[in-house]
């Protein structure tokens, strides 16, 4: 270790033992509050988020732990340095080698050296024999031995650094790895001064060396979680942005009130709504839509293409486009179920869909419309609400050549008509949903616009907290 010849400052006092007890003291109870939290966050790793939190309680422990020991080294005094032809240590002295130290005492992990320019001798601690691997009674290498157990990589960067404390009399602060001879790897940080003579030559050299493997690999894992998780969040972003704008172009681009056909006394005030799940990444096929079509009716439907991702948008736009086009071309509701439902039965990738498509005629006041397995529009007249009765139909693509009925109904003014898909009461059973939706006549009957019930909705039901998305979809006749 340094002798008094090494300071050109007075040396510092070490602090008193009651001031260094309080420090351990402080340092295990925070040791103690870290591991508890680090218990109640455990979780089955699948998590990238997770793994990098675990893994960063792990660090923060390993570091609390080296400093418990490192204060109560402080306490406990300097330890010893075993001369160059040094007896070996006794048993109870010498911590049993171990390629994982980490468990084991500071003691194990943390050894001393001092090499003498004038005699070429070395004085080593027992502990830095077990660091190094390397037998006690052998004697300790000299510096110009000393590279023959580090990596070829790293000993350019040891001689570096012993050279400049040799030569210019700078603190060594350096870190390299050696090989043992057992044929495990070590990576070791070295901090030191040269010891000056009577003339300010450089007389000797000590060192004081430690086994930093394990705290270097608690950092590499956090790194690696790190970067596990970046790439996560932003593959998970991407294929969010590659879901959505897909599904937003689909979607019709109006948020308020759409008035269709042409404005007259058997007009529709039409007012649509999705709303996210609680996640906002589990986006699928759900999906409303109204348009005028080329005989002046209007088309009103509701739907839902199973499963998320970018292959269920993709499928969904699929669908609606199809649904659409035959609508346009003046087919009716019922044959129109069939016809999606064998697009849906011939696609590469099978998909089922639930879907709910209604013709209104202007002119009459009527209302045709069919179901494919999705729950039946709601109409509300005079402050109730009821369920209309539904025509016979199953999941699209569920059966190669089912057929579809369809039912008339006819409206009157005032009347308002809620399509919708599955989950749009959160946490609800579907007899349950049923009965909050119908809950909600009172307060349509005194809204004045399609947009004002769904803004009644949504102020009921909560715009978040669904497991998956939904949509709604209201019509009103104009009065």
């Amino acid at each position: 270790m340094p002798s008094h010849l090494s300071a050109d400052r007075p040396a510092a006092q070490p602090p008193g033992r009651g001031s260094v007890e309080a420090l351990i003291t402080q340092a295990r109870r925070l040791k103690g509050e870290v591991d508890a939290v680090r218990r109640d966050a455990q979780s089955d790793g699948s998590d990238p988020e997770e793994r990098w939190q675990r893994a960063l309680y792990d660090l923060a422990l390993h570091q609390l732990d080296d400093l418990d020991e490192h204060l109560a080294q402080l306490r406990d005094g300097p330890l010893p340095v075993a001369p160059a032809t040094a007896e070996p240590l006794p048993t109870a002295a010498v911590p049993a080698a171990s390629g994982n130290t980490v468990g084991g005492s500071l003691l194990s992990r943390v050894g001393s050296a001092e090499w003498n320019l004038l005699t070429d001798e070395a004085s080593w601690s027992g502990e830095l024999y077990q660091i190094l691997g390397l037998d006690p009674a052998a004697p300790a290498l000299t510096l110009d031995e000393l590279p023959s157990l580090v990596l070829d990589d790293d000993r350019a960067k040891l001689t570096a650094i012993v050279t400049d404390c040799l030569v210019d009399a700078k603190p060594i602060d350096g870190e390299f790895r050696v090989v043992r001879p057992d044929g495990l790897t070590r990576t070791v940080h070295m901090m030191g001064e040269p010891v000056l003579d009577a003339d300010g030559s450089t007389a000797s050299m000590w060192a004081v060396l430690r086994d930093v493997s394990e705290l270097r690999r608690s950092q590499r894992t956090v790194r690696e979680t790190r970067d596990s998780l970046q790439r996560h969040r932003h593959q998970a972003q991407t294929e969010h942005r590659l879901v959505v704008e897909p599904q937003e172009a689909e979607l019709p681009p109006w948020r308020g009130s759409l008035r269709l056909p042409r404005p007259g006394p058997q007009t529709l005030d039409l007012a649509g709504r999705q709303l996210p799940s609680a996640s906002n990444t589990r986006t699928g096929g759900d999906w409303y839509d109204a348009i005028e079509l080329s005989d002046g009716d209007t088309l009103l439907s509701v739907g839902d293409l199973t499963g998320h991702g970018v292959s269920v948008t993709s499928g969904m736009a699929m669908l609606l486009g199809a649904l659409r086009g035959m609508a346009m071309a003046g087919t009716e509701p019922g044959q129109l179920m069939a016809w999606l439902n064998q697009l849906l039965d011939a696609t590469e990738q099978p998909a089922l869909g639930s879907a709910v498509c209604c013709r209104y005629r202007p002119a009459t006041r009527t209302l045709v419309w069919a179901q494919a397995g999705h729950p039946a529009p709601l109409l509300f007249r005079g402050g109730t609400g009821c369920v209309l009765s539904a025509p016979a139909g199953v999941l699209l693509g569920a059966t190669s050549g089912a057929g579809y009925g369809q039912v008339e109904v006819t409206l009157e003014p005032g009347d308002l008509l809620l399509l919708h898909t599955d989950g749009l009461v959160p946490g609800h059973s579907k007899a349950d949903s049923l009965d909050c939706l119908l809950g909600l006549a009172p307060r349509f009957e005194t809204a004045d616009t399609a947009q004002d019930c769904v803004r009644a909705l949504v102020e009921e039901l909560g715009e978040t907290g669904r497991e998956d998305e939904a949509c709604v979809l209201i019509a009103k006749v104009s009065e």
